[in-house]
């Protein structure tokens, strides 16, 4: 028991990880597949979470994403990647929008993901992907306005 005055014992909100700022679940996407929805309003300019998977290089990402329709694989340098294939970081469903709410930055390494503006909860957390794997030949699904159209 604690001694009079003393202050109580944190809580931890939830049982995700340190690095994974806001609390997001995972759910059916009306743009592909599986997406990542906001479970707390996230302020502009805020850091959502990171995602971490296997570190290899870049040739063996190109090769593995050579023969991938779904390719969850991101280089963070000239000769590093990461295949977030095998991951359990719920941000790793984070689906691409041509008129993207996040934006995804490599910092020291990690592959993080923070708010370009207010999301509102329940709101599916989207980022521009930019370059890919797929080199144009997958359809883009976001249906925003000005959609590229190909990934």
């Amino acid at each position: 028991m604690p001694k009079a005055g003393a202050p109580a014992a944190a809580t931890q909100p939830s049982d995700r990880p340190g690095y994974q700022k806001y609390p997001v679940s995972v759910r059916a996407s009306a743009i592909d597949g599986l997406g990542v929805y906001a479970d707390e309003a996230v302020p502009r300019w805020h850091k959502i979470g990171e995602v971490r998977g296997e570190s290899i290089t870049v040739a063996v990402a190109r090769r593995r994403a050579a023969t991938l329709e779904r390719i969850m694989i991101v280089e963070i340098s000239s000769r590093k990647a990461v295949d977030l294939a095998g991951s359990a970081d719920p941000m790793r469903y984070t689906n691409h929008s041509c008129q993207p709410n996040g934006q995804l930055r490599i910092h020291a390494g990690r592959i993080e993901f923070y708010s370009l503006r207010p999301i509102a909860v329940g709101e599916e957390i989207t980022v521009n992907y930019g370059q890919t794997h797929h080199e144009g030949r997958l359809a883009c699904r976001c249906g925003a306005p000005g959609c590229v159209g190909r990934l």
